[in-house]
């Protein structure tokens, strides 16, 4: 495996592993630094879009993406040229980005939408509701608390508490930044399901062999589905993942469309 690594992937995977470890062992502020997070908090910084991609939230994080890339990548420089290859996992990457952040950014406004409505008509079957939608912020003694301010709604302190709770989320939902090359090595999985449909892949879990294009098919379809259904809290960014997806399969046909310059 190792002996067939091609040039930009090997570069890539020493990057990527240089930066963690300088940024866990030696300089951990680049992790707060270089993670990109949210439009509307105050430590966005538009080179995040670039830098976020070289950072990784732990090791199984970093092994995940990089295995990724060291099982796909080659097959794909050696078919796309050196080039192409780094234009695919960069565009994915830094695109995914940028998506997810339009996405967080809409969210971020519908709950502050939600929490001024709150604070203009205080009224606890309302704050109920806030609580659910967003339950994974809150331990369950939270709902010790709806049950006292449901029973006294006209208690100034429990209004100001509720409002407080809210603006807590708010917070938390702005702060909460994004790292890692999952954008990016979805577009890599994509290009390699369009590019090679019929090439059998063997599953660690489960130990099946699967074809390319069922396999992203799968991928694709099980990122919508935790879309639908994620937690605000869910530490998984499934919406950059299917950004990664379309944007590489976007290159990708338009790449087959040239073929005098595709290799």
């Amino acid at each position: 495996m190792f002996n067939n690594l091609t040039p930009v992937v090997k570069n890539l995977l020493l990057i990527n592993i240089g930066v963690f470890l300088v940024a866990n062992f030696v300089f951990p502020a680049l992790n707060e630094w270089f993670a990109l997070y949210n439009i509307q908090s105050s430590k966005f910084r538009p080179f995040q879009f670039f830098s976020y991609m070289f950072m990784h939230a732990d090791f199984w994080h970093l092994l995940s993406n990089m295995f990724g890339l060291l099982i796909f990548g080659p097959l794909l420089e050696q078919f796309l040229g050196p080039k192409k290859l780094l234009i695919l996992w960069m565009v994915c990457g830094m695109g995914a980005g940028v998506l997810y952040s339009g996405y967080t950014l809409v969210q971020y406004r519908s709950l502050e939408e939600k929490v001024l409505a709150f604070e203009t008509a205080p009224d606890p079957e309302y704050f109920n509701r806030l609580v659910i939608e967003n339950r994974g912020y809150f331990a369950p003694e939270v709902f010790d608390f709806v049950d006292q301010y449901s029973r006294n709604p006209q208690d100034p302190q429990l209004v100001q508490q509720a409002e407080n709770t809210l603006n807590a989320i708010l917070r938390l939902q702005v702060n909460q930044p994004m790292v890692g090359a999952s954008g990016a090595l979805f577009g890599i999985l994509v290009a390699f399901g369009m590019l090679f449909p019929n090439t059998q892949l063997f599953l660690l879990f489960p130990p099946i062999p699967i074809k390319a294009k069922y396999m992203v098919t799968f991928y694709g379809l099980y990122t919508v589905y935790n879309i639908l259904i994620t937690s605000p809290t869910d530490n998984v960014a499934h919406f950059a993942h299917l950004s990664g997806l379309i944007i590489g399969a976007a290159l990708v046909l338009v790449w087959k469309r040239n073929r005098n310059s595709f290799y």
